[in-house]
Parts: C-alpha cells; sequence; structure tokens
C-alpha cells in the first residue's frame, strides 16, 4: 500500500534514463511569445496576467530590486505550470522533489543575501544584532539570527514541497477509496467521487497560490536587501 501510494512521485524512467530534465524543461514550450501585430484573446490574457503579478510584486521594490523582474516571473510561470501540469492524469510534479525546490529556492535566496552584504552591508549586517540588546544576550541573539537566516532557503523548499505532495497524496487516498466503494455502494462512490471533483478544484488554487507564495518570498527577501 505504501509503495502504491508512493509511485507517483518516483522519477519517471525509460531504458534507465531519467526523464525529469525534459519534464522540468516541457512547461517553458507553452509560453511562445507572439510575433502578430494584433494580439489574440490569449496573449492578451497572458500579457494582463504579467503587468497584474509584476505590479504586485514590485511596487515596494527600489529601482535596483527591479532589475530582477524578469527573473521573478519567470519563476512564478515556471512553478505554477509545473504545479498545474502534475495535476494531469498519470502525470509527474517536479515540485514534488525536495532536491529541486532546494535547487531553486538555495541560489535565490543566496544571491539576495550576497546583493545585501555588497550593497547594504551595514544594514544587512544590523540584522544579526537589533540596536539596545543587553550584552549578555549578544552571543545567543546572534546565533539565533544567523540560524533563521539559513533556514529561510529549507522553509521555502519544505513549504512548496509539503503543500503539493499533501493534496497529491490526499487525492490518491480518495481515489482510492472511490475505487473501492464502486463495488460495494454506489451512492457512496459518488459523494467520494464529488469530494475528489471539489478537492481537484483546491488543488488548482493551491498550485497558483503556492507559485505566488514562492515568489513573494524571495522578493521580500529581496526587498530586505536592496
Amino acid at each position: 500500500m505504501n509503495q502504491n501510494l508512493f509511485t507517483s512521485f518516483n522519477v519517471p524512467v525509460i531504458l534507465g534514463i531519467p526523464l525529469v530534465v525534459l519534464i522540468i524543461l516541457f512547461p517553458t514550450t507553452l509560453i511562445m511569445p507572439s510575433n502578430k501585430l494584433i494580439n489574440n484573446r490569449l496573449s492578451s490574457l497572458q500579457q494582463w496576467l504579467v503587468q497584474l503579478t509584476l505590479k504586485q510584486m514590485m511596487m515596494v521594490h527600489t529601482n535596483k530590486g527591479r532589475t530582477w523582474s524578469l527573473m521573478l516571473l519567470a519563476l512564478i510561470s515556471f512553478i505554477a505550470l509545473n504545479n498545474l501540469l502534475g495535476l494531469t492524469p498519470y502525470a509527474f510534479t517536479p515540485t514534488t522533489q525536495l532536491s529541486m525546490n532546494l535547487g531553486m529556492a538555495i541560489p535565490l535566496w543566496a544571491a539576495t543575501v550576497f546583493m545585501g552584504l555588497r550593497f547594504k552591508t551595514k544594514a544587512s549586517l544590523a540584522h544579526f544584532l537589533p540596536q539596545g540588546t543587553p550584552v549578555p544576550l549578544i552571543p545567543m541573539l546572534i546565533i539565533i539570527e544567523t540560524i533563521s537566516l539559513f533556514i529561510q532557503p529549507m522553509a521555502l523548499a519544505v513549504r512548496l514541497t509539503a503543500n503539493i505532495t499533501a493534496g497529491h497524496l490526499l487525492m490518491h487516498l480518495l481515489g482510492d477509496t472511490a475505487l473501492t466503494l464502486m463495488s460495494i455502494y454506489m451512492s457512496s462512490s459518488t459523494i467520494t467521487i464529488i469530494i475528489i471533483i471539489l478537492l481537484i478544484t483546491l488543488e488548482l488554487g493551491v498550485a497558483l497560490i503556492q507559485a505566488y507564495v514562492f515568489t513573494l518570498l524571495v522578493s521580500l527577501y529581496l526587498h530586505d536587501n536592496s
């Protein structure tokens, strides 16, 4: 039962070759820039979403922080598309892998920290020791602030992994329950199927929200260091 439950999180392999790279790159092919003089409805919707997202994330940033606009937009699009495609039947969701999420979180977090140390050295170091701290508490407070700083990328990755994995596991369990009830009592399976449909609708929202939360937190780290 446990092996079947977690089978969907195994990386697909063909002839001993992991397909995770192709799966990760596939969502980028869904966003195609339009070279037409007259935009269609799809491209107009895409431009509206881009402008809305950038407005929400960049309004608090300085000119130096706004240079990250393209990168943050690519990040939220990449995570959202991976999450949404993972909800399709027989699909693999790369964002359920903690290693991939750490691979996104650590470089972005490190870039914001190095940026703060380079351009706002005093302000960045001041976070480790707030003004007015009693002298006996200084070593302990520095250790606590240092640990909290290095936990940030782990929190980013674990939050995304846990939320996406929990939804997939719940849908898998309810799907097995519905199949079992079909052979016992049809009305009970119908109720379970309705619950699954509602859960899928909820997971669509979770997929988009988690992409926004991940990118927003990176944006906040950037704001603190730019």
